[in-house]
C-alpha cells in the first residue's frame, strides 16, 4: 500500500461528491504529496481514473478491499 500525506473519507457519497472533495483536498496540498481517498461508490473507479487524466495528477494506486475503494493520488 502506498504512503500518503492526507486522507479523505468519501464513504457513502455518490458521484460527483468524492471527486469534488478530492479536488478541494488536492488544492490545499503541496506538489508531490499524496492523497488517499476512501470511497464506497463503485462508479468512483472510472471517475478517479478520468479525474487523474483530466487534471494531470497521478493515480498511483487504485484498490478495492471489503467493499471500499482506495485511491492514492499524487498531486502534480
Amino acid at each position: 500500500m502506498a504512503a500518503f500525506d492526507q486522507e479523505l473519507d468519501a464513504s457513502g457519497l455518490n458521484c460527483p461528491l468524492p471527486i469534488l472533495r478530492a479536488k478541494k483536498a488536492l488544492n490545499g496540498m503541496e506538489t508531490a504529496q499524496t492523497l488517499r481517498v476512501i470511497a464506497t461508490d463503485p462508479g468512483s473507479v472510472k471517475d478517479f481514473d478520468a479525474f487523474a487524466k483530466q487534471t494531470g495528477n497521478e493515480l498511483v494506486e487504485s484498490t478495492e478491499e471489503g467493499g471500499k475503494y482506495l485511491f492514492f493520488i499524487k498531486k502534480k
